[in-house]
């Protein structure tokens, strides 16, 4: 590039010179701009001369490739000299997935070739993609007008091991190309004898042969099994020479006397000769029988095919679009059936040899005469996908990513958006449930339709100025028995002496006999019936004693309130749909009654799925107690589709125990006659932290609490 713009700027002086009351050397250089403006992005301004684009022109590895190498350094040409100072670990980048690859980026001896090294090896049969972003630049500061991406896959990799170290040994390892023969070999110990392969994952058996010839499809990793021979019994070893020679079966333990049969079986380029034993030929049928009296050690000998015969060698593109049969060796004139199968999500498109197409069908027949090097070559499947809102006006349905057609296998998420006075309740067609966003694997065409519904008319519980109180002690107090209680976001109160207040302070400072293991704190206010440890004068900042009983007067007069409102003689018509045994029910909004008089949630736990509303209430009534939790396992209540603990009420006709072993999570308002405790009074002062996102208020008992956290809701 150099050399033309010397040869263009000196034909220009030339002309300056001959024709200079015509031309100034300005516009000389203008015309220079014309000639080599095309498609550049920046102007240097020192010289008014614009560069040609950079751009990449070649990569290594190249865009598409497979059977990268592990220890690749990867390199990118540009069709110009690069101030190396623009390619750098930000503009030079390798990932895997999300992923960016650590590594170097360096310049080499040429200008226009920049490398980049992986701190360490790159992962077997992975595909990774490359970018060099538009901040590359030539030494004239001008940059490439867009990003170059390209992708690669690296070599497949094979391990093998062996069940016990103590059994045999392995060879065969390595890395192999995609679609490449692979021969692994198993040689038994003294005392054991070869079983079989597996892959590592499975017991599925791949192969009884100790010499096992596959073709390599993506990373494998091989187990050599080997059993110990049982005492009174003989073993029979056998092996292939060489290794990729064939195959070999009947080896392992006979009892003596047994009948024993061992089989070869050449693999293809490779005939059987014979077998022998220690150097000696003892049979030259593949098929060998004999009567075991003493430990077999046989070899399966076998020869290449001689070089009149031809090889058809087949492989696929993309690697993972499809398999092939049909390669091997043939005699000259043979007729060979090659057949191409493509993967879920592929379609097969035509065989090629180097850049002609040989036929578009996936069974192709020739006559072999040579050599032959065919590649099967498959397109990804892509699909539509419709989404519709039923009704049309309930909402809106939205698509990530939003495009025309998906690739096989491309995930997309749903998400439905009710307008308002609407909820969604399902999708349906090509879905179904009512998960929301949705999460949907494209392998064909799909229709998916949300359906709304206008939203429910929810019963409405007013709870006055008990809403203040995250926990009322009714006329007995609040004791706390745990360093971990926190009533966040409200207050507590009762209308008893401030004496029955125990183990907490409040944000006044005022504290209520606290020791070291008992210490509560209430991000709201105490109000008692009787003056706090830290009196306030009357008048001051939180209205003096006065104010403060009355607070705790209407708070429990408001909380009775509510408690009938939420009876089974004002709101009726609860159902009982487990019996007593909330645990491990999914429960729409609505009211629930224990028919037996007690709710239970000890099995596992509830779950109250709103389905989009979030006006949705549930009241569950019983005229007994409420269990939430067992002595060796919390449980909690989940809420799911929308559903807000604020919305949930609990009428308890006697007292409620609230995750007994502590460490669960509760929700809802609990209004109860007889007491409620959170956690257990029992436990150690630092035992597990219990939740209560809601309120605890008992009517006539006192609530005690253990190392719970009360979020005011």
């Amino acid at each position: 590039m150099k050399s033309i713009y010397s040869s263009l700027e000196a034909v220009l002086l030339r002309s300056y010179k001959n024709y200079s009351k015509i031309f100034t050397y300005k516009w000389l250089m203008l015309l220079m701009l014309f000639v080599f403006a095309a498609g550049c992005k920046k102007v240097v301004e020192e010289t008014g001369i614009v560069g040609v684009c950079p751009i990449v022109v070649s990569t290594d590895p190249a865009d598409k490739a497979v059977d990268v190498a592990l220890n690749k350094v990867i390199s990118a040409t540009f069709n110009t000299d690069i101030n190396p100072s623009t390619i750098n670990s930000v503009s030079f980048t390798i990932k895997q997935g999300n992923s960016i690859i650590p590594g170097t980026v360096a310049a080499t001896a040429i200008s226009t070739v920049f490398t980049f090294k992986p701190d360490v090896a790159l992962l077997p049969f992975t595909k990774y993609t490359g970018t060099i972003t538009a901040a590359a630049a030539d030494k004239f500061k001008t940059t490439m007008v867009s990003d170059f991406v390209w992708s690669f896959t690296t070599i497949p990799q094979l391990t093998v091991a062996p069940n016990t170290a103590a059994g045999g040994t392995v060879t065969g390892a390595g890395t192999f190309a995609q679609g490449s023969t692979v021969t692994v070999s198993a040689t038994p110990k003294t005392g054991f004898t070869f079983t079989n392969w597996t892959d590592s994952a499975s017991t599925t058996s791949l192969s009884t042969s100790p010499s096992f010839q596959f073709a390599m499809a993506g990373n494998r990793a091989l187990i050599a099994n080997f059993t110990a021979i049982p005492p009174a019994q003989f073993a029979v070893m056998l092996s292939s020479a060489p290794i990729a020679g064939g195959s070999t079966f009947g080896s392992g333990s006979y009892n003596t006397g047994s009948t024993v049969t061992v089989i070869e079986s050449p693999n293809p380029g490779y005939t059987f000769v014979n077998w022998t034993e220690s150097g000696t030929v003892v049979s030259t049928n593949s098929s060998f029988q004999f009567t075991i009296t003493a430990n077999r050690t046989l070899v399966a000998n076998f020869s290449s095919i001689p070089a009149l015969q031809y090889a058809v060698i087949l492989s696929s593109s993309p690697s993972v679009g499809g398999t092939t049969t049909g390669s091997g060796s043939y005699t000259s004139g043979a007729s060979a059936t090659i057949t191409a199968s493509p993967n879920t999500g592929y379609t097969f498109v035509n065989w090629t040899e180097g850049a002609t197409v040989i036929s578009t069908s996936a069974n192709y027949t020739f006559v072999v005469s040579a050599n032959r090097t065919l590649v099967a070559n498959f397109l990804i499947n892509s699909y539509t996908l419709n989404v519709t809102a039923n009704p049309a006006i309930g909402g809106t349905v939205t698509k990530n990513p939003d495009q025309l057609k998906y690739d096989h296998g491309t995930n997309v998420q749903l998400t439905a958006t009710p307008n308002t006075g609407y909820v969604f309740t399902s999708w349906s067609v090509d879905a179904s449930g009512s998960a929301n966003p949705l999460g949907v694997t494209m392998t064909a065409n799909k229709n998916i339709t949300a359906n709304f519904a206008l939203a429910s008319v929810q019963p409405v519980v007013v709870l006055g100025l008990a809403a203040t109180f995250g926990t009322f002690g009714g006329n007995a107090g609040v004791t706390n028995q745990g360093i971990n209680t926190v009533i966040n976001n409200g207050n507590i109160g009762t209308t008893a002496a401030s004496t029955l207040i125990t183990g907490f302070h409040d944000m006044t400072g005022d504290k209520y006999t606290e020791t070291p293991l008992n210490i509560g704190n209430v991000t709201g206010r105490i109000y008692t019936d009787a003056p706090p440890p830290v009196i306030f004068a009357p008048g001051g900042p939180f209205g003096g004693n006065a104010a403060t009983k009355a607070i705790a007067v209407q708070g429990l007069a408001d909380a009775n309130a509510a408690y009938i409102s939420i009876s089974p003689a004002s709101k009726p018509g609860g159902t009982d749909p487990g019996s007593g045994e909330l645990g491990g029910l999914t429960l729409p909004p609505g009211i629930y009654k224990a028919s037996s008089g007690t709710f239970n949630i000890t099995n596992l736990d509830l779950t109250l799925d709103a389905k989009g509303d979030p006006n949705a209430v549930w009241i569950f009534q019983t005229a007994a107690g409420l269990t939430v939790g067992i002595p060796s396992g919390a449980r909690s209540v989940k809420l799911i589709g929308g559903a807000l603990a604020k919305n949930v009420f609990w009428y308890v006709g006697s007292a409620a125990v609230i995750n007994y072993a502590g460490g669960g999570v509760m929700v809802g308002t609990i209004i109860a006659t007889s007491g409620i405790t959170i956690s257990n009074p029992g436990a150690s002062v630092i035992g597990p932290q219990s939740t209560l996102n809601g309120r605890a208020i008992s009517l006539v008992a006192s609530v005690t609490i253990v190392n719970t956290t009360i979020n005011n809701q």
